[in-house]
């Protein structure tokens, strides 16, 4: 057997001793294909399964993660990165206007470009989003021993869901031509701050009121940010 390819340790066996990976790749085609697939969509550690975990029990499958067992649940990134694209595909393929952030301005700006990208890249968006809900989380609950990555990593979990059920409203609204966005908006702000009080103390309603503090106050952060990005944009292309 050689050298391992990964790290360069001594293999006699099938695998490496050291890193694991196998000493003889196999080709990739439509099998290898397939079972990728059939890795992330596993019922039992995939997408499914994490899934029905968050939508159950979001606080206690993240803390879980965070503390136990990291092997039950898609890795938290994949998961909002899949979740995202899942919306943006259902979203463009019915050709639904106007997303969840919505700035109209006569003139094309620095400003008006900025937010028609957040307007046909909301899941992508989300993403950023989640940056700035997790400082006013860390403000709001220092005390809990989390930091400010541990708590990026729940809102990758939450958020994930939340465009999920971003998706399931763009499905209905798609059939039906019905305008769903406002009801989809309710739906997914209840989640995200219900999942959010569930994790840190599922037992305090004050939990659940800093958990809404938080998100709002992230979007409105964002918001204002995006806008002084715009227009420290529209001041350098003056000079």
């Amino acid at each position: 057997m050689p050298d391992c390819k990964n790290c360069s340790t001594e293999t006699t066996q099938n695998y490496c001793p050291n890193c694991g990976q196998a000493a003889q790749l196999k080709r990739i085609d439509g099998h290898y294909i397939i079972h990728e697939i059939e890795h992330v969509l596993h019922f039992e550690k995939g997408i499914l399964y994490t899934v029905k975990e968050l939508l159950i029990r979001p606080g206690q499958s993240v803390r879980a993660f965070l503390s136990d067992n990291r092997n039950r649940l898609v890795k938290p990134i994949i998961f909002i990165i899949i979740s995202s694209l899942i919306y943006t595909l259902i979203n463009h393929y019915f050709h639904i206007e106007d997303g969840y952030v919505a700035y109209i301005e006569a003139q094309k700006t620095a400003t008006s470009t900025i937010f028609e990208w957040v307007q046909g890249h909301y899941g992508y968006a989300n993403i950023i989003m989640a940056v700035f809900i997790g400082l006013w989380l860390r403000l709001f609950f220092r005390k809990s021993g989390y930091n400010f990555f541990e708590i990026l990593i729940l809102l990758c979990f939450i958020m994930g869901i939340g465009m999920l059920i971003f998706s399931v409203f763009a499905l209905l609204e798609g059939a039906t031509k019905f305008n769903l966005k406002q009801a989809a908006g309710m739906a997914g702000f209840a989640y995200c701050s219900w999942a959010i009080g569930q994790f840190f103390d599922p037992r305090k309603i004050s939990g659940y009121i800093k958990a809404i503090a938080a998100y709002v106050l992230g979007m409105v952060t964002f918001m204002l940010s995006a806008l002084l990005l715009g227009f420290l944009a529209e001041l350098a292309l003056k000079h």
